[in-house]
């Protein structure tokens, strides 16, 4: 199995803040939708407000393959 890059980027850090409430970030299972195209992620999220951060390995990762499908058809 290999080492998942979200959850060590998330584990090296002290702490993870939402800017909208202050409040830490924790790593949750998330639906993503680009492009029309839904795929689920566990990345850092806001307990309170929701919001998400996509770091920059399911950017360049998993939806960069979705624009590249889509390109493909």
């Amino acid at each position: 199995m290999r080492p998942d890059p979200v959850a060590e980027a998330f584990a090296r850090s002290e702490e993870w803040i939402c800017d909208e409430c202050g409040v830490e970030l924790e790593t949750a299972e998330v639906t993503l939708t680009y492009l029309g195209a839904s795929f689920p992620a566990k990345i850092p999220r806001c307990p309170r407000c929701g919001m998400v951060f996509i770091p920059s390995s399911v950017a360049l990762g998993k939806m960069l393959q979705v624009e590249q499908g889509l390109e493909d058809k």
